[in-house]
C-alpha cells in the first residue's frame, strides 16, 4: 500500500471515530444517565465501540460514570449495568442580548441552564462611540461571568444578539443613518484577546430560535420519561410549522422559521421590517411598545386621559408614560388606553396579514419584553385578521418567554456551536 493510500485510510478511520463519538455524545447531551445498551440502540454502534468511546469521552471530561440509577430497593441478578451521564459543567456558554438601550448577558452550562446573569443600561444608546458600546457589552459579560464564578477560559462559545441584520461573517450593512453599523461595531472580534470568537446574530432570529427551543423543551417534558426514548409527536409537529417571531418593542423585526428551520439568506436581511413604511394602516417600522408610548403621549398632551377615568395614564406626565402603563390602563377600562389598544391591534393584524399571506405562515408569535402584556392587543388583531386575509387560518399569539427570548436564543445557538465542535479530538 502506498504512503498516500495509508494516509488516506488513517484519515478516513479518524473521521469515522470522530463521527461515532459525536453520535454518542449527542445521544447523551439532553438525556438522563444511560447505559451502554441504551446508547447502542440510539446510535446503532456495537457494544465494544460504545464502551471505547465512553472511556475516551470520560477522559476528555465530557461524560462521567453515574451512580447506580436503579430505584431504591430494586434488585437485579448479577452486576448492575454501568451508567454514564453527560457533564453539563464541562464548559460554559455566553448569550448576550445587546439591545440599543439595555444589554443583558447570561452564562449557561452546556445544557443551557442559566448560572449567571447581568444587565447594563447603555449610556450611549445611539452607539455614537463604537469603543464605548464594545466596552459596555464586555462589562455585562464580565459581570455575568463573575456571578457564575466562571473564568474567561471556561467560555466555549458566545453569541451576541443585536438589532441589525448580520451576514455570515458577522458584519452589518450601513443601513438607514448608519444605525445598523453603530449597533454592530465589529462585534465579531469582541473578546479576541481572551480567545473568544463570538457569533453575531440578528436579535429577531434569536427570538425565533428561542421559540423553537421552548417547543423542544415542551416535547421533552411531555413525552420523555428518562433515557433516550422520546414522544410528544403533537408538539413536534408544532415545532415543524412555519412561523414568525415578531419582536415588538422599540422596532419591529421578524425571525422566520419555515418548516421548522430558521430561514436565512447570505446578507442576513431576512425579516427586516423597513417595508412597513409602505403598508397602509401601519406606515412605520416602530414596534408596538414605541407606538403605544407615543400615542399615549400625544393623547395626554392634547388634554385627553385626565380625570377619574384616566387615573393610570392621566396621573403621569407625557414623558413618564411607558407601554406597560398604557396596557395596564386599557385593562382597567380607561378610554384613551383602550383606543390605543384597538389601534395597536389594527396595526398588528395588518403586519400579520402581510407576513402570513406572503410566506404562508401557520402563526405569528409576538415576542419581546412587552409581549406578556399584549393579550388585549392580540385579541384585537385576531378580530381584524379575517377581513384582511382570504385564508384567515393564521394564528396570532403572544410569546410566553417575555424579555428573555433573545438571550435564550443566544444561549441555544451557543450550545449548538459547542455541539458542532465536540468532541475536542478523536475518540477511540
Amino acid at each position: 500500500m502506498s504512503p498516500s493510500s495509508t494516509a488516506e485510510q488513517a484519515a478516513s478511520t479518524q473521521q469515522v471515530r470522530r463521527s461515532n463519538a459525536r453520535r454518542v455524545l449527542e445521544a447523551m447531551w439532553a438525556s438522563s444517565p444511560v447505559t451502554a445498551a441504551e446508547l447502542m440502540r440510539a446510535t446503532g454502534l456495537t457494544r465494544a465501540t460504545v464502551l471505547a468511546i465512553c472511556k475516551d469521552l470520560e477522559q476528555q471530561g465530557w461524560i462521567a460514570e453515574a451512580p447506580d440509577a436503579r430505584p431504591s430497593g430494586a434488585r437485579t441478578i448479577g452486576r448492575p449495568a454501568l451508567h454514564y451521564v453527560f457533564r453539563a459543567d464541562a464548559g460554559h456558554v455566553v448569550g448576550v442580548d445587546a439591545g440599543q438601550h439595555r444589554i443583558s448577558a447570561v452564562v449557561a452550562d452546556l445544557r443551557g441552564a442559566e448560572v449567571g446573569r447581568a444587565e447594563h443600561v447603555s449610556a450611549d444608546p445611539e452607539g455614537e462611540d463604537p469603543r464605548r458600546r464594545r466596552a459596555e457589552i464586555l462589562a455585562a459579560v464580565d459581570a455575568a461571568l463573575a456571578e457564575a464564578d466562571v473564568s474567561a477560559e471556561g467560555v466555549r462559545a458566545m453569541v451576541l444578539g443585536i438589532p441589525a441584520p448580520v451576514d455570515a461573517a458577522g458584519r452589518s450593512p450601513v443601513g438607514h443613518r448608519d444605525y445598523w453599523r453603530r449597533m454592530n461595531p465589529d462585534l465579531a472580534t469582541l473578546g479576541a484577546d481572551r480567545g473568544w470568537t463570538p457569533v453575531v446574530e440578528n436579535d429577531a432570529n434569536l427570538a425565533a430560535l428561542a421559540e423553537l427551543d421552548a417547543e423542544a423543551d415542551a416535547e421533552r417534558d411531555g413525552g420523555r420519561d428518562g433515557g433516550l426514548d422520546g414522544g410528544g409527536t403533537g408538539r413536534r409537529r408544532r415545532a415543524e410549522e412555519s412561523f414568525a417571531a415578531l419582536l415588538s418593542g422599540e422596532r419591529f423585526g421578524a425571525g422566520l422559521v419555515l418548516s421548522g428551520e430558521l430561514f436565512r439568506q447570505p446578507h442576513g436581511g431576512v425579516g427586516e421590517m423597513g417595508f412597513l413604511t409602505l403598508v397602509d394602516g401601519v406606515g412605520r417600522s416602530h414596534g408596538l411598545g414605541w407606538i403605544a408610548r407615543e400615542l399615549a403621549r400625544e393623547g395626554l398632551e392634547a388634554g385627553r386621559g385626565s380625570g377619574p377615568e384616566g387615573r393610570l395614564l392621566g396621573g403621569r406626565g407625557p414623558e413618564e408614560v411607558r407601554a406597560e402603563h398604557v396596557l395596564a390602563a386599557a385593562a382597567a377600562g380607561e378610554a384613551l388606553a383602550a383606543e390605543i389598544v384597538e389601534e395597536l391591534g389594527e396595526r398588528l393584524a395588518r403586519i400579520c396579514a402581510v407576513l402570513g399571506g406572503l410566506l404562508d405562515l401557520d402563526r405569528v408569535v409576538v415576542s419581546g419584553a412587552v409581549a406578556g402584556a399584549l393579550g388585549d392587543v392580540v385579541v384585537a388583531a385576531r378580530r381584524r385578521l379575517p377581513a384582511l386575509l382570504d385564508d384567515p387560518r393564521l394564528e396570532i399569539e403572544a410569546s410566553t418567554l417575555g424579555g428573555s427570548s433573545v438571550r435564550r436564543g443566544a444561549v441555544h445557538l451557543a450550545v449548538r456551536q459547542v455541539q458542532a465542535a465536540a468532541p475536542a479530538h478523536d475518540a477511540a
